[in-house]
């Protein structure tokens, strides 16, 4: 079967968000996609527009196709990952799954993510510890519509964002900041008191048009976020 031109454009696109084609690399020209790929130099075309539409590519005659310097916000965004946040500091880091359920996914949710009303859910509960402290709680949602072998997924001994980052990449991701307060839930997993000043990070993330997953991350008092570009 003969890739589509939005196979083409998946692939091309999955390439950049992985970093195997980086900002201002040569992109192969049309000829050559088409044979890779295995379809005609009209179906790349087409692809290459689109992405040059986006703002993804660049498109220069006769110096190429080159992906652009800022394509789109994965190519300069990279979701962290705690276990290495606490280890660079020279904590020991320990990972727990808490709770793990399969459920329609619920009303906030499809309303947030734009889901179908009978969309199914995965929804993870985890624990990261720094030196046996709570260092964040995690509870996070994947669509099953969008990534369906999460569901046989084993998240007992690997976080949920170290096997989404291995398994899908991401085109758009929204990020929400909060400051909060302990209900007596979070006052137990966090070893903190109810009331207590809390720090809320919120991401969504989508693959194309598809919303794949939220989180809502929450830190003790005193948690610092610290950003580079």
């Amino acid at each position: 079967m003969k890739a589509t031109y939005k196979d083409v454009k998946s692939d091309i696109l999955s390439k950049i968000t992985k970093g195997d084609w980086g900002p201002g690399d040569l992109v192969p020209n049309e000829v050559e996609l088409a044979a890779t790929y295995g379809c005609a130099r009209a179906t790349v075309n087409r692809a290459m527009r689109e992405l040059a539409d986006d703002g993804i590519i660049e498109r220069r005659r006769k110096a190429g196709t080159r992906v652009r310097m800022t394509p789109i916000r994965q190519a300069r965004f990279d979701i962290p990952i705690v276990r290495d946040e606490i280890e660079i500091k020279g904590g020991i880091y320990r990972y727990a799954l808490v709770n793990r359920l399969v459920e329609p996914a619920p009303d906030w949710l499809r309303a947030r993510l734009n889901l179908q009303t009978e969309g199914r859910a995965l929804h993870l509960v985890c624990m990261h510890y720094s030196d046996g402290v709570p260092y964040e709680h995690e509870d996070r949602w994947i669509s099953l519509a969008a990534l369906p072998k999460a569901e046989d997924a084993d998240f007992s001994q690997l976080g949920p964002t170290e096997w989404l980052l291995a398994t899908i990449p991401y085109s758009k991701v929204e990020i929400n900041l909060s400051a909060g307060l302990a209900d007596r839930a979070l006052s137990d997993y966090m070893a903190c008191s109810v009331g207590d000043p809390v720090f809320n990070i919120e991401r969504s993330t989508w693959w194309e048009d598809r919303a794949v997953t939220y989180v809502r991350f929450t830190y003790r008092p005193g948690h610092r976020l610290t950003t580079r570009y």
